[in-house]
């Protein structure tokens, strides 16, 4: 029997139960083994006997951990406990997105647009690899304390009983505030779903209020069918008309109308956020704070945690439960946390140097490769990057060997790293006097979510990231360039 204060898997001690819902309860344990705080999912004795239950819960588990995203929360290990199936993820240390909007109301646009393209790029990491969310809600996103939102319980629930908020089979589907008009209809959801409970999202995050409200969950889940979304510019005349189509259009009643794909959604949302911060050049907001913003200039913001929180659904109509997801390295038959791939620093890495991405390499195209957002690439912000074009495959659809990043240093370089919200993607560099005179200088890589090549002291000044092999969605973002010499 589980109960506060036993000891699960020979190692993780129960503390506090902080939700439960109708599949699985969820503890703050403490990990004595490796000292360290976790958050504990439990699956529910009485389903026990129900081997469907007991399968999904282990599927999302292994599901789950096929995933390692900085914006999504990572599972660190999975087990079962006297035939009683438990998932281990890590332990969060911030707040969740719904108290940040209860406290502040509507937020700046920049900070608005950082946390709902971050959020994005977690779920098109989770879609790429074939995990949908079915339950987008600011319950669900919380914010670290290094600045990141991270979205957390993924895959809970498949179809929908418009009378309780729940699935057929108990589980809780999620605040009908956020629902998608075809999950409210009863039919099956996929990646357009995310889409548009991300746009429900980013209005309320706008706006301070949700598009649609109402006395009970069927009366919303109606409008969500039936009503057409309310302005974002109609209710906040600073937001610019480019957002708010973007929002609109995530908010499209009929899912072929929605954007194509999260990354898609996630790109608009990239293009707006230059946009208005070439508008208010001042703006370089990274994170949202929690107290209200003092009258005058607005200080550089920043997340002031005020006590640990551990990841849970926080449900209106009942129920906590957490599911969330990492790529993990297996050792010893047990799931450590890990990345994709990758080479880490060398420990005697040189000295931090200023590099400056300035265009991209194309020669066997001609069209170029988003040649202006290149600088985004060595901005100092995560929640920006350069972008390939998208490719029929990852070999380019056999139109080209490859496409190269070109960035600018002033002298010799010892290392490169390269970081990216689309890990997979293989890749060299090269330098010499020009691009097209580059040599490489590297061995080949495919890159994880945060990558060095070791350049051996190569003389620049003109360096070439050489991508030779795309994911297997045929797009690669470069989100940061950082170098030592």
């Amino acid at each position: 029997m589980v109960t506060v204060g036993g000891l699960i898997g020979d190692r993780y001690e129960l503390e506090e139960l902080v939700g439960s819902g109708g599949m699985s309860s969820v503890y703050k344990a403490h990990d004595t083994l490796l000292e360290r705080d976790v958050a504990l999912k439990i699956l529910h004795e009485h389903h026990l006997d129900d081997a469907e239950y007991v399968e999904r819960f282990r599927r999302e588990a292994r599901t789950v951990a096929q995933l390692s995203h900085p914006n999504i929360v990572t599972v660190i290990d999975r087990g079962d406990a006297d035939g009683q199936p438990f998932i281990v993820f890590e332990y969060i240390d911030g707040r969740t997105l719904d108290k940040v909007l209860a406290r502040r109301g509507a937020l700046p646009v920049d900070q608005a647009l950082e946390i709902a393209i971050a959020c994005a790029r977690g779920l098109a990491f989770a879609h790429r690899h074939g995990l949908v969310h079915r339950d987008v809600k600011p319950q669900n996103i919380l914010l670290d304390d290094s600045r990141e939102p991270k979205v957390t319980d993924f895959g809970i629930a498949r179809s929908l009983n418009v009378e309780k908020g729940v699935t057929q089979t108990g589980t809780v589907l999620g605040t009908s505030n956020y629902i998608a008009p075809e999950q409210a209809r009863g039919e099956r959801s996929g990646a357009e779903s995310d889409i548009y409970s991300l746009g429900v999202v980013l209005f309320e995050l706008l706006t301070g209020r949700v598009p649609f409200d109402g006395d009970n969950f069927v009366t919303v889940a109606l409008r969500h069918i039936n009503e057409p979304p309310p302005s974002v510019s109609a209710s906040r005349g600073d937001v610019p008309p480019r957002v708010d189509a973007a929002v609109r259009r995530a908010l499209a009643k009929d899912p072929s109308d929605r954007f194509p794909s999260m990354d898609a959604f996630a790109a608009e949302l990239s293009d707006c956020l230059r946009e208005v911060r070439a508008e208010s050049p001042d703006s370089n907001a990274t994170v949202i704070t929690q107290a209200a913003p003092a009258r005058g200039r607005r200080s550089s913001p920043r997340l002031v945690p005020t006590g640990p929180v551990v990841i849970s659904l926080l449900a209106v109509a009942a129920l906590a439960v957490i599911v969330v997801a990492a790529v993990a390295v297996r050792r010893n038959g047990s799931i450590l946390p890990g990345v994709v791939s990758g080479t880490p620093a060398p420990a005697n890495s040189g000295h931090s140097t200023a590099v400056s991405a300035v265009g991209a390499y194309d020669p066997q195209g001609g069209g170029g490769e988003h040649d202006s957002d290149a600088p985004y690439a060595t901005d100092g912000n995560q929640a920006t990057y350069w972008r390939t074009e998208t490719y029929a495959n990852p070999d380019f659809g056999g139109l080209k060997t490859g496409v190269g990043l070109v960035v600018n240093a002033r002298g010799a370089l010892k290392t490169l790293t390269v970081s990216t919200d689309t890990p997979g993607f293989t890749g060299v560099v090269e330098s010499g006097s020009s691009s097209g005179s580059a040599q490489a200088v590297s061995k080949s890589q495919v890159v994880g979510s945060k990558t060095t090549f070791d350049l051996n002291g190569a003389s620049g000044p003109v360096y070439v990231l050489w991508i030779t092999h795309l994911p297997s969605d045929g797009v690669a973002h470069v989100n940061e360039v950082t170098a030592t010499s």
